[in-house]
Formats: C-alpha cells, structure tokens, sequence
C-alpha cells in the first residue's frame, strides 16, 4: 500500500482480539499496517493497539470516547476505522463507508468500500478528504503532530467562517469532545431557522455565532 507524506505508523498489534470483531478488508489492512496517519495529517487510520488511546481503535469505538455515545447518528455496531485532521469520522456500516460531519452530526453514505474509500483518498487527496484548511494551516507555519487535530473557530458550518476562521492544532480528544457537544447544540434545528450560538474557547473567550439551519 503507497502512501504519502505519513506522519505515523501503528506498532504491532497489541490487542488481537479485537480482529476478530473486524470486516475482513479492515483486518487484512492492519495486518499488513497497523493504522497509520497520512498526508502530514490530513487522514488517520486506527489501529489493533492499547496505547496510545489516540491510535486505539477499541478506545474510540468500545471504550470511554466511544463515538455511538457522544454522537446521535451512531450506532454501537458502527466502526469508526478513521478520521481526517479535522475530526470528521469514517464509519465502516456493514462495510460500507460513511462519513459523520461532526460539527453537525450528520451522516452521509459515500457509497463505496474501504479498499475504494483509500484508494480513493491515495488519487486525489487534497480534493476527496477535503484538505484545504490544513494545507492553510502549515502556509502559515503549523504542522499536526500524532494525536492532534485542527480546531476551527468558528466551526465551518457557523455564517461567520465564511470571513475566515483560525485554526489551531489541539489534541484529539478534545476536539471531539467540542465538536459532539457543538453538534448536540445544534440538533434538530431545522433549515432555514436562524439561531445565535454563545461559545467560550479555549482561552476563555466568548463568542457569539450565527448559523441558518445546517
């Protein structure tokens, strides 16, 4: 398998039995790398291990920061194999790939496999994992190291990002954490409704944000 600019790669597998709870295109894939972080950033892979959490398959998908429990849209079957630098999530349903926008929690059916979804993502990553913003984020001198993810302010999907947004790299768990909560804020609102939405940063600033609908 050819992949660019890794940042990571997974150690040996130190937790075998979860393979055996895994499609046979996943498990095949960790045995011949156990996950890994590509694209400087831009696509993470989970892998069969114990430590560290941040790479653990198990701890994002059975353990603590399981997603079923911070993510409405998820099931306790879903495997969250994956995520890009943002935090957006892929999601192996009855392998099938999904894609859980997780400003919103929604769920999209990119109708294709896993083996399609990275070769997919090997052609043209810049445009099918959306790596924009992060390509911004290292012009302007920063660089994700294994274990974090870029935090936009505002979140993308607030009217206010469209004058621009600052990024920051943050690690990974909480920048789930604040998008799960973000998206369980903003959970049935219906389209076309316009809301204003008070958040305080991590420095402890407040702000004031509007989004019509999602």
């Amino acid at each position: 398998m050819e992949l660019s600019d890794l940042i990571y790669r997974g150690s040996n597998i130190s937790d075998q039995d979860i393979l055996q709870d895994l499609p046979e295109s996943y498990r095949r894939l960790l045995l011949q790398i156990n996950g890994f972080i590509a694209f400087d950033g831009g696509l993470h892979i989970r892998g069969a291990v114990v430590a560290p959490e941040w790479h653990s398959l198990r701890f994002i998908w059975k353990g603590d920061h399981a997603l079923y429990k911070l993510f409405t849209n998820l099931r306790s079957t879903d495997i969250p194999f994956g995520q890009d630098y943002i935090g957006d999530q892929f999601i192996l349903r009855e392998e099938k790939v999904y894609r859980l926008t997780a400003e919103n929690g929604e769920l999209k059916d990119l109708e294709m496999d896993l083996d399609g979804f990275l070769k997919r993502s090997r052609e043209n990553p810049v445009e099918f994992l959306t790596l924009h913003p992060l390509l911004q984020f290292q012009s302007e001198g920063g660089k994700l190291q294994p274990g974090q993810l870029l935090n936009a302010l505002p979140p993308y999907i607030m009217k206010e990002s469209e004058n621009g947004v600052t990024l920051r790299a943050i690690p990974m768990f909480e920048q789930i954490t604040f998008l799960a909560d973000f998206a369980d804020q903003i959970f049935g609102v219906p389209d076309g409704v316009e809301i204003k939405l008070k958040v305080v940063d991590g420095a402890g600033t407040s702000h004031d944000w509007q989004m019509k609908g999602h």
